[in-house]
């Protein structure tokens, strides 16, 4: 399966901002770029501080806790997790329950760069919180954005901001530098949705990836449909992630949202259009999520 690369009416772009040439020639080549300063100190001390309270306020649970718009757990805890080692992996769409986090979406520095990537008119899909905290067992396995999200375009970008440094010791992403250039892998195996992609893929794929290091504040903008993936942190430092994805304005979803929020479709650059673009290619729609994360999705495979 594969996709065109050559988009029918391709969007108009931002002439000026924070890229230089550059460094949007390098994301078009690797599918991926790193920012750095992405938050200003201000916005990265006030999203630290709320995260550091809601990790307090997981002591007091065992297991995954609060509810979404589509009532699943908002807070994901990872097997192992205790009120003296707590393990807080995932917040979905926190957007929703913090005002630091919503200005935040709407505005930083990443949104800039994404009108001179992808278009003018960007709006948001959603946003979740990843954690490994020192010790924490998580690992991602390989995968692109892509499948868990199909559009009627490709113009989709993963934003990751680092609300801590992350070194090659605490589970940095791991990314195949050019692959969003290459085939639409399938997550599903067997008639079943793992989250993944298989075996054989993700050994070549680890062979060829590099590890995405940076200071807090930073952001890497992930291509939606770059190989990625990562390893558990082993180190005694956090590592944590505001992950928001963002796409162009007239690229439709054609599936259930991942992480439903009343705040999907927000315009956050330019304006509405009320038009569609759209791209040929073929893949499987995923399966909709009914656990608190992925995680339990590529788990539940890895323990069968």
């Amino acid at each position: 399966m594969s996709i065109k690369n050559e988009p029918v009416n391709t969007p108009e772009k931002a002439t000026a901002g924070p890229l230089s040439a550059d460094q949007i020639e390098a994301f078009n080549q690797d599918g991926y770029l790193l920012l750095e300063n992405a938050l200003n100190p201000e916005q990265l001390a006030a999203l630290t501080k709320q995260f550091e309270a809601w990790v307090a306020l997981s002591r007091e649970y065992t297991e995954p806790f609060g509810t979404t718009l589509d009532g699943r757990p908002r807070f994901d805890v990872e097997p192992g997790h205790t009120k003296e080692n707590p393990a807080l992996r995932r917040i979905a769409s926190p957007i929703e329950i913090s005002d630091d986090y919503l200005a935040v979406m709407r505005n930083n520095s990443a949104i800039d760069a994404l009108t001179q990537l992808y278009s003018l008119n960007l709006k948001f899909h959603h946003c979740k919180i990843n954690s490994k905290l020192p010790g924490a067992a998580t690992k991602v396995k390989y995968h692109q954005d892509f499948p868990f999200e199909p559009h009627s375009n490709d113009n989709l970008a993963t934003v990751l901001f680092f609300l801590d440094e992350v070194t090659l010791q605490n589970g940095p992403l791991e990314v195949v530098p050019g692959s969003h250039r290459g085939q639409l892998h399938s997550l599903w195996h067997d008639g079943v949705f793992t989250g993944a992609i298989a075996e054989e893929a993700e050994l070549q794929a680890r062979a060829k990836a590099i590890a995405c290091a940076g200071k807090a504040g930073s952001a890497c903008i992930m291509h939606t449909r770059l190989l990625h993936g990562s390893a558990p942190n082993l180190s005694d430092q956090p590592r944590t992630l505001f992950i928001a994805c963002y796409s162009a304005e007239d690229a439709y979803p054609l599936s259930p949202n991942p992480l439903p929020t009343n705040y999907a479709g927000e315009i956050v650059a330019g304006k509405l259009t009320n038009r569609v673009r759209a791209v040929n290619y073929e893949m499987e729609l995923p399966e909709v999520p009914t656990g608190a994360s992925f995680f339990s999705q590529q788990e539940s495979v890895e323990a069968n």
